[in-house]
This record gives structure tokens, C-alpha cells and sequence, in this order.
């Protein structure tokens, strides 16, 4: 199925639309219909505008890879399919853009997919956020927290494997660079009445049987740990395993964790220790004796007691009396009082829950510590709270979970539907109101405080009046409830409880222990308990001053969760919020099961299909009119560096200049309203290629600078290699070095011998000779690691029979070469020497060969490269059949001009050349060089558009051999640019009556264009720009040429053209560079890639 979302959009499978903006029909029916399709293809994701709506797939979907974070990161929403990188990516570039904290709204019942959702996109942010050592530890901390708050805060209930029991806001805080350097959770409501006691088919939290299935044989022995089965803790439900989940690793998983938030070991065992010390204590059983409550069997004592670090016999005694102040005539005094055996269980479940409560807020503080920076300035905040739960007994938790999710959903109404159309009436945009159930009248029937109170009002006024544990106080809560909100239209009264009328449904809650639990409150005897404990840690956990007089009421659980709730949705407001609408297909947690009428009421109660009609009416983007010149200016010149005059003006004088359709916006009193996202997106596209444009200048200025300054490096670190050893050429020794003169980019022909991107330090095409002397031409390749000698053979059979192909002749591994032999004169000649035979070549550039050989031997061999100067050069020729391999003689002497004569003798060459300049010779600064040659006197040859190479005439009574790349009539453009074949009888004679002007040597300075046009352009510079446009000239009568292959000038002063454009002929140039005049642009071109007419 993953083969269907790998991706580029158009190759992605159509399955109904990715934005229900789009659908034809809004209801409902059209909203599930399109989620189903999307659903039963694999589609989990699917857009409500920019939000985000996501359905449990139940099982592991493929498309969550790096490949999919390098996809979306810096893409626009519209560019690939739905999924929550893109709105991750979103955030992460709205904060930086905006200088604006972000926050992410994720929402939907138990079992929707929050948590995971969570995730992924805390995975993204920390992918694609730089940052050091000190950042990296941070994204550590923040993927590692959750594994940690999952094991002691997430358990399996009947609607969810992995259920998150308590609420959690992560903030992630970045710096102004957007690299993650610090974090804060805020928790909210653990549900403490699992650790005492669990549903059928329901589990405490994970980490009891994470302990239980992971721990080591001595770390069972030291905990008492047993099967869970044993604990009157974990036994009530029957369920101890969960599908698809590994409690032992994730055991593992969860040690991990604590040590890379920076728990010791000392710490992370004593964690261990309350934990088990939990378990032991839910196994002490009460019995009854004359009213009042024993412990059944002693022996049950010891084992928590050691644990916890706390006396047994204590232990006990708290467990079944209570120290309580009595008041009388002013004076007070305390007595025990002995609890009967409803009393003390209650006692003993609410140590547990108190240890364990205390033990996860230690744990995020802990987190908290690790990612704490000193200032906030950045963030992103991601909020995964429990989602709405109804089950068949729904008590205290499930109405304070559901509370929370109604305040969640009002933020959602408030910023979606309510402000959005608030705002376009308070902008004079026109706008056609859309109507909504608003659950604020639900949130005001919870937590509102007078007139009339609310139900946690009134829960707390019962909760100050009760004294011992009973049914009575419910039964007075359900009473004056009833007096309370009785007629309120959402709120209505059954046998066991009430009912209240959510935004997602009515929800029937159980009256009986909401007292008890509103309460919360840890007798002071307890905390005496645990503050005598021997462990420090445990006592760091109880640090309550019991000395202090205690004035006013105290706090409840509802008092807390309202304080909660309202301080978040405070934090949410002040964020850009975006939103994830979680979606749950079924009840029974199997892939590709679809409940339609379970997902119709919830996409009844989520109020898609109104956020649609607000959307769909709606503008996407809007921006106070400062912002948006700020972020745009750079497209006009008008408007940067800075619009001169109203705001207004100049934010529409940008959205005419890129031609924006004036009915995909409307500008309002403050703020400019855009309706589509792709007319941001055109704008971004356009503000991007601005910003590209101008780097690129930078950019090429800064390169063509380094360029510059490394290639006259390299030429003075070559000309070293040859210092006081060997004469130099006058039209050589100050060249650039371009490296690759053959444009091994465009042949794919000879790169097919090289290793797959194998760098090409050094490509030319030199003469090699063989045992006769005979010249032949090679294709010479340097690689960080070898060299390369390329020929070319007719074809003898097969499909490609007497066709000319690539063959290659030679590979040399840079380590083997012993010895590389040269002249001390001027010539180009010079001879590699390996073990099995030699090699004698001739190059132009053998200087800049050397130069790259000598590096590349040096860095594999650790050695300096042997080099050996003498004018009597002997080499190894190759075994050939049984004659055996023998040896061969150069002979270097002094001659005349500063072409190489060669004189062929037996097994002697003898090479005479007139002299250079003196060994001694170093190149000069660029405008000093010695001897530059001009356009005028060069024959000149180069590889596609760019570096050049020569043919060398020696005068040698042979019949020289054609060169490969001549360029000939064909098909396709020539892999050279120049060729001019220097062995033909006109030229050479023309070269010796040329001797005292041999700069056509010359290789281009900086590759395309050269020292020889640098001089040819000298001699015919063209007249100063005029101040105005000149009229268009007529065409010069004269000579023409007719383009035989397509050029691209790579200088200011050359011209381009297509194949068959005519040419006005200004100048040909011996070089074969000519001048000529195109489309009214006069410049240069090379000549053999014309023809005359």
C-alpha cells in the first residue's frame, strides 16, 4: 500500500479530494464518505483549510520516513499530499518567519491518535532543526520524555491500548536561530484512582508491568517483584498483556530514557523502589475487629515497609488510626482516633495514590530541569490532553477529562468560527454570517461561580461541609445540584447521577465518590509517615512544613483542574494555534474496520462541516498591512528598502505587480485579506526566487574571488615542482588551471570507466607513444586514486561492429608509480614509470598533471612523489608476444623555435627544442604575467563552452593521426569547442614563420575565456555604452556564416546562437575565435562552429 503514497504529487493515487474545501456537497454524509475513501486507500490525512484532520489507522503506516521529512521541509502546503510534516514544517516556519510562538491544538477522543500524532511531530521538529551539542541534547531529552511519561502516565482502558491518563502542554523553546535549545511540560490531572483500582479489561499504568516482564533476576529479588497476578493492584481487571506491545523492551526503553534526562542510578533505583513498594502495599488486607480495622497478616508489613524506608510498625499504626486536633474552650489538643476497615483501606489507597502522584510530578519536574533555559524566547507548544471519554460508568476523572475537552473545543470555536467572522465585520470585509453551536453555555454550566453556580461550585461548598466518608455527601451534592442548575437546558437528573449535554454527546456521570475524590486531601499523619523515611529521595517528595497553621479552605481537585484548564487556554491564545482533529474509525482497533455512525458523530460534534462553510467563505491569509510590506517589499523597487507613503498604497501596489487577481483578495481597515493559499504561495514563490537572485550574485562574485585566488595558488605550487629543474614555456607558466579540459560532465562515454562519482581531479587529451614512437592520441584522467588512459578501437564484431568506441587502454593506481621522468628543456613530454612497463606521454598541461599527481601520490603514500630531470630519458616498453619487453631512449636537444622537432632513429627519438625561459622562472600575478598571448595568434581548441585545448605541429616526417574530436557534420552539438588540427602542412609552415609570436600557446585564463581574448578584446575594444538606446544600425554588408551547432556565450563578450542562425561576419580571427555580429549584439564566437555562406 505505501507504493501509493510515494510521492511526487503527480504520481500519488487520486482518492476523493485532500481539502474538503473542495467537496461538492458539504454535509456530513460527504465529509465521511470522503474520509472513508481516503481512509480504506491508506490516506490518514486529510485538510480542512490549514487544518489537519487525522483518522487511527491502527497499524504502522510507511510514510513517516526521512525521506517524507525531506520532502515537506520548505514546501508549500498545496505541493504534496496531506500529513502532519506539512503542518509541522508549517510552524516551525511560521515562528521564525512571524518572530511568533506556535502552538498545535491536537484533539478527538480516546483512542483517536493524539499521542502519536504528538510524536511525529516532536520527531519532525527535532529532524529538521540544526543546532550544537548543547541543542542536540536537548532534542535528546525531548524524544526521550516521551517514552518516560508513556510508561508512568499512559495505560490500556477498553477504548485505547495506550491511553494517555493525564494531560500534557510540551512546550519545545527556541532560540532566535530556530535551534530547539530548551523545553517545558506542563501536566495536567493524573488519573491517580488507576493505581488503586481499574475497570474490567482495563490495565494500570504501564510501567507496573513494564517492571514486572523487564526487570533482572536481581532486581526482582531485591523489589519482591512477583506475577500480577499476586497484586491486589493490577489483579482486579484480569488483563495484564496488551497486542502489539513488548513490556520488556519497553522496559528498557523507559531506563534509557531516565538516564538521558539525567536521573542517577542512585534516583532511577529508588523510582524502582516506589514503585514496587505500591504494589506491596495494596497487597496489606483489613479486617474488622469490634469496629475497628487490623491489618490481616502482619507479614505483609515488612516488605513495603523496606521499601519505602520507613519503620513497620509505624507503618501500621498509620494505616489504622489518625491523629486528629480537637478544639474545646480555646484550647485544642490531638487524639488518635482508630479507623474502621472502609476507613483504613481508603487510608492505605490514598498513600498509594499520593506516592505515585508525587512520584510523576518529581519525573516531569526532572525533564523540565534538563531542558530549562534561562529566558524564553521561541516556541512551539504541543498539546496532547485526553480525549473525550463516555463509558459505561463515567465518575469524578471522566467529568473532569470531558471538561477540559469542552474548554478545548470553545478555543476552537472562539478562533475558527466565532473571531474569524467577528473579525471580517470589524474589517468591512463583506461577509455572510455562518451559524455554529457555541458550548460556551456548557463551559458556563461547569465552572462558573455565581448566579448560578456552577457544578464545581457546588461540588466544592459540599465538599467544605463533609467530615467522614459516606454516601451521604453525594447524596446531598445530587440534591442541591438539582436546586442548583435543575432547569438548566443542558444539564438533567437520573437515578445515580446527572447528565450533562457535551459537545459531543450527552455523558451520564455516576454521582457516588465525586465527593471523596473533589477532596483529595492527604492526611497529615501520612505525610509524617513518609517524611521519617530513611531515603532522602522520598522525603524530598513530601515537603510540606506540618507546623504552619493552615488558614482557608483547601484546594479540591475541580478547583485545580478549572485553575488548569482556564491558565492553559491562556497560554493557547497568545500562540498562532493550528489544529489537529483526531478521528477514531471503530471500537475494535483493527486496521481498515470503518464504524460509519461513529465516525458521523464525530464529525457531527467536531463541527467540520461548519469550519468548512467558514473556510470555504473565508479568507486563508491575513496580515496588518506593516507585516505584509515587511515581508514582500523586496519584489518592487518601489516598496524596498522601504515603502515611501501609505500603507495601504503600497501593499497594492505589490499584490498589482505580480498580477494578483483582484477577487483573490480584499483589503480591509488594517489588514489585507487573501482567499487562496496559492496566492500566498505565488507571492513566497516570487519573494524566494528574489532572495535566490541576489545570493546567486553574491554567490558568484565570492566564487569567481576564492577561484581566482586558488587557481594562482596552484599555478605557484606547480611551477615549485619544476623550480631550477626545467626551462619554462613563456606562454604557459602564468595559465590558469581549469582541471577538466575534456567536460567530463557531458561524456558520459568516458566516465563509464571511472568508479561511480569518482572525482575527476585532471582530464586532458595527450599524445602517448608506443615502442615505435608512433604518436597516438589518449584521453589522459586523474582521479583521487588513479590514472586513466582512454583510446578508441573499431569494433570487430558484435552489434557495434565497425563502429568507433571507447576502450580503455591503461589504469595505473596513483601508489604504483615509481618514478615520473622529464626533460630539462621547454617540451611537453614526459614518462610515467610502473613495474610491469612505462608510459610516454606528451601534454600541454603536464605542469598542472604533475602538480595534482604529486598531491594525490603524497596523500595515499605518505611519501614525496620521485620526479627525475634528465635530457637522456629511458623507459620500459610493453611485452608484446615472445619477443619480450626492452627499453627505449628520448634524447632531448637544443634546436630552434619553441615547437618540438622530433627525429625518429631505431629504438632513439630524438627531440630538439629551442630554448625557454630559465629554469629559475615563477609565474607572476595576474597583470604581470609573462608573455600573454592574444586572440590573434592563438590556435586555440576547448571542451563544450569551455576550457581549451591545442594540437601540437611536430615536425616529423609521419602521417599524423587525426584527432578524435574534430568536430564533423553531425547531429548533435561537438563535445569541443574549438579544434583546430595543427599537424596540416599550411599551418605548420605558417607556425615557423611565426616563431617570435608564439603566445597562441596560451590555455584560456579562468577556462572559457582567456588570455587570448582578454588580448584580442584589448586590441578591439568596444566604444563606451551610450547614455541613451542608439538606433538599430542597418546590416553591415559583408561577409556571412551560418551556425552549425547551438553556442551559449559564457563571457560578457561573446554571443549566442541557435543551430542554422545567420551570422554577420565582422573578423576572423588565426586563433578561431571570431567576431561577428547576431540579433545586434556584436561579440565572439568560436569559428568551427560555422560555416561560411
Amino acid at each position: 500500500m505505501g507504493s501509493k503514497y510515494h510521492w511526487q504529487s503527480q504520481n500519488v493515487k487520486q482518492s476523493g479530494v485532500d481539502d474538503m474545501v473542495l467537496l461538492s456537497k458539504i454535509t456530513e454524509d460527504a465529509i465521511v464518505d470522503n474520509l472513508k475513501k481516503r481512509f480504506m486507500d491508506d490516506y490518514i490525512f486529510t485538510y480542512i483549510g490549514s487544518v489537519l484532520i487525522s483518522v487511527n489507522p491502527f497499524k504502522q503506516m510507511p510514510y513517516f520516513t526521512d525521506r517524507e521529512i525531506e520532502l515537506y521541509q520548505g514546501a508549500a502546503q498545496y505541493e504534496n499530499p496531506p500529513h502532519i510534516y506539512a503542518l509541522s514544517d508549517n510552524m516551525y516556519r511560521n515562528m521564525m518567519i512571524e518572530v511568533e510562538n506556535q502552538c498545535v491544538i491536537i484533539s478527538g477522543e480516546s483512542g483517536a491518535g493524539k499521542t502519536v500524532a504528538a510524536k511525529y511531530i516532536m520527531g519532525y521538529i527535532s529532524k529538521v532543526s540544526g543546532g550544537s551539542s548543547k541543542v542536540q541534547h536537548v532534542k535528546d531529552i525531548i524524544l526521550q520524555s516521551n517514552p518516560l511519561l508513556e510508561a508512568f502516565g499512559n495505560a490500556k482502558t477498553v477504548r485505547n491500548n495506550n491511553s494517555s491518563r493525564f494531560g500534557k502542554y510540551f512546550e519545545i523553546q527556541f532560540s532566535r536561530g530556530g535551534e530547539p535549545d530548551g523545553g517545558k511540560i506542563s501536566n495536567f490531572l493524573l488519573e491517580k484512582s488507576r493505581v488503586v483500582s481499574q475497570n474490567e479489561n482495563e490495565r494500570n499504568f504501564h510501567i507496573y508491568y513494564q517492571l514486572i516482564e523487564g526487570a533482572s533476576p536481581q532486581q526482582k529479588e531485591s523489589l519482591g517483584i512477583m506475577t500480577p497476578d499476586y497484586y491486589n493492584y493490577l489483579n482486579q481487571s484480569g488483563t495484564y498483556k496488551v497486542d502489539g506491545t513488548n513490556d520488556c523492551k519497553d522496559f528498557q526503553e523507559t531506563m534509557e530514557a531516565m538516564q538521558v534526562i539525567g536521573i542517577s542510578p542512585g534516583c532511577q533505583i529508588q523510582v524502582l523502589q516506589i514503585i514496587a513498594g505500591i504494589l506491596h502495599l495494596g497487597n496489606i488486607i483489613f479486617t474488622e475487629q469490634g469496629n475497628y480495622a487490623q491489618v490481616d497478616s502482619t507479614d505483609l508489613l515488612a516488605f513495603p515497609a523496606y521499601l519505602l524506608g520507613i519503620d513497620a510498625n509505624r507503618l501500621q499504626e498509620k494505616l489504622t488510626s489518625r491523629k486528629m486536633d480537637s478544639k474545646w474552650g480555646g484550647k485544642s489538643e490531638s487524639i488518635n482516633v482508630t479507623l474502621n476497615e472502609e476507613q483504613a483501606s481508603h487510608t492505605r489507597d490514598a498513600l498509594a495514590k499520593a506516592l505515585y502522584a508525587r512520584l510523576f510530578d518529581y519525573l516531569v519536574e526532572a525533564i523540565n530541569k534538563a531542558m530549562q533555559k534561562p529566558h524564553e524566547e521561541l516556541s512551539i507548544g504541543v498539546l496532547d490532553i485526553y480525549g473525550f471519554e463516555i463509558f459505561q460508568k463515567n465518575g469524578f476523572e471522566q467529568f473532569c477529562i470531558n471538561f477540559v475537552n469542552e474548554k478545548l473545543q470553545q478555543i476552537f470555536i472562539e478562533l475558527t468560527l466565532k473571531a474569524e467572522q467577528e473579525e471580517y465585520v470589524q474589517e468591512g470585509i463583506k461577509w455572510t454570517p455562518i451559524e455554529y453551536f457555541n458550548n460556551k453555555v456548557v463551559c458556563d454550566l461547569i465552572e462558573t461561580k455565581l448566579n448560578p453556580p456552577g457544578i464545581m461550585s457546588v461540588l466544592d461548598d459540599v465538599c467544605a461541609t463533609m467530615h467522614a466518608k459516606g454516601e451521604g455527601a453525594d447524596d446531598t451534592l445530587l440534591q442541591k445540584l438539582s436546586a442548583a442548575v435543575g432547569t438548566h437546558d443542558h444539564f438533567n437528573n437520573w437515578n445515580s447521577g446527572f447528565v450533562i449535554h457535551h459537545y459531543a454527546g450527552k455523558v451520564s456521570y455516576d454521582i457516588i465518590g465525586f465527593c471523596e475524590r473533589n477532596r483529595d486531601v492527604l492526611f497529615n499523619d501520612l505525610i509524617e509517615l513518609m517524611q521519617s523515611s530513611e531515603q532522602d529521595f522520598i522525603r524530598s517528595l513530601f515537603p510540606e512544613n506540618l507546623n504552619t497553621e493552615k488558614k482557608g479552605r483547601p484546594s479540591t481537585a475541580s478547583s485545580k483542574i478549572k485553575k488548569q484548564a482556564n491558565d492553559l487556554v491562556n497560554t493557547l491564545m497568545k500562540c498562532t494555534p493550528h489544529y489537529i482533529r483526531c478521528i477514531k474509525p471503530n471500537e475494535t482497533k483493527r486496521a481498515k474496520d470503518w464504524e460509519e455512525s461513529r465516525v458521523k458523530h464525530q464529525v457531527e460534534y467536531l463541527g467540520l462541516r461548519e469550519n468548512i462553510r467558514v473556510r470555504r467563505a473565508g479568507f486563508a491569509y491575513r496580515r496588518v498591512f506593516n507585516k505584509f510590506l515587511q515581508r514582500y517589499a523586496i519584489l518592487t523597487a518601489e516598496t524596498w528598502p522601504c515603502w515611501r507613503g501609505q500603507e495601504k498604497d503600497g501593499v497594492l501596489h505589490l499584490l498589482r505587480s505580480v498580477n494578483m487577481d483582484s477577487d483573490q483578495y480584499q483589503m480591509g481597515r488594517a489588514k489585507i485579506f487573501v482567499k487562496n493559499p496559492e496566492s500566498l504561495f505565488l507571492l513566497e514563490e516570487m519573494r524566494e526566487r528574489k532572495f535566490d537572485t541576489f545570493a546567486r550574485i553574491i554567490q558568484k562574485a565570492w566564487k569567481k574571488y576564492i577561484a581566482r585566488r586558488k587557481y594562482e595558488q596552484m599555478r605557484e605550487e606547480a611551477s615549485d615542482i619544476l623550480y631550477n629543474f626545467k626551462e619554462r614555456r613563456r606562454n604557459s607558466i602564468n595559465r590558469n588551471f581549469v582541471g577538466d579540459y575534456l567536460g567530463m560532465e557531458e561524456r558520459p562515454e568516458l566516465r563509464q570507466f571511472l568508479a561511480k562519482r569518482e572525482r575527476i581531479d585532471f582530464a586532458d587529451s595527450v599524445n602517448k607513444f608506443d615502442r615505435r614512437f608512433k604518436s597516438i592520441k589518449r584521453d589522459l584522467i586523474l582521479t583521487p586514486k588513479c590514472i586513466y588512459l582512454i583510446g578508441r578501437e573499431k569494433m570487430k564484431k558484435g552489434p557495434e561492429k565497425g563502429q568507433i568506441k571507447e576502450v580503455l587502454k591503461r589504469k595505473l593506481d596513483i601508489g604504483s608509480i615509481r618514478l615520473v621522468s622529464l626533460s630539462t628543456r621547454q617540451d611537453d613530454f614526459f614518462i610515467l614509470h610502473e613495474a610491469q612497463y612505462d608510459s610516454l606521454l606528451e601534454s600541454m598541461f603536464k605542469t598542472e598533471f604533475l602538480s595534482l599527481l604529486s598531491k594525490r601520490y603524497e596523500e595515499l603514500t605518505r611519501n614525496k612523489l620521485a620526479l627525475s630531470f634528465n635530457d637522456r630519458l629511458e623507459f620500459k616498453v610493453k611485452k608484446e608476444g615472445w619477443g619480450g619487453g626492452s627499453s627505449r631512449l628520448v634524447v632531448f636537444l637544443c634546436g630552434q623555435g619553441d615547437m618540438a622537432q622530433l627525429k625518429l632513429g631505431g629504438k632513439t627519438l630524438t627531440v630538439s627544442v629551442g630554448n625557454g625561459l630559465p629554469k629559475s622562472s615563477k609565474p607572476t600575478r595576474k597583470g604581470f604575467s609573462q608573455g600573454h598571448g592574444g586572440r590573434s595568434q592563438a590556435h586555440q581548441q576547448g571542451h563544450l563552452n569551455g576550457a581549451a585545448q591545442f594540437s601540437r605541429g611536430h615536425n616529423m616526417s609521419r602521417p599524423k593521426e587525426q584527432m578524435y574530436s574534430i568536430p564533423t557534420r553531425q547531429t548533435r552539438p561537438p563535445t569541443k569547442a574549438l579544434q583546430i588540427r595543427g599537424c596540416q602542412k599550411t599551418q605548420r609552415n605558417q607556425t615557423q614563420s611565426q616563431e617570435s609570436s608564439l603566445d597562441f600557446l596560451n590555455v584560456p585564463d579562468q577556462g572559457m575565456s582567456g588570455m587570448q581574448r582578454k588580448k584580442s578584446i584589448s586590441q578591439q575594444r568596444a566604444p563606451p555604452a551610450p547614455s541613451s538606446r542608439p538606433k538599430p544600425q542597418p546590416r553591415p554588408p559583408g561577409p556571412r556564416c551560418r551556425a552549425l551547432y547551438q553556442y551559449v556565450g559564457q563571457d560578457a563578450d561573446e554571443v549566442s546562437f541557435e543551430v542554422n542562425e545567420i551570422i554577420d561576419l565582422v573578423k576572423e580571427d588565426p586563433s578561431g575565435w571570431w567576431t561577428g555580429r547576431v540579433r545586434g549584439k556584436e561579440g565572439l564566437f568560436p569559428g568551427n562552429y560555422v560555416e561560411k555562406i
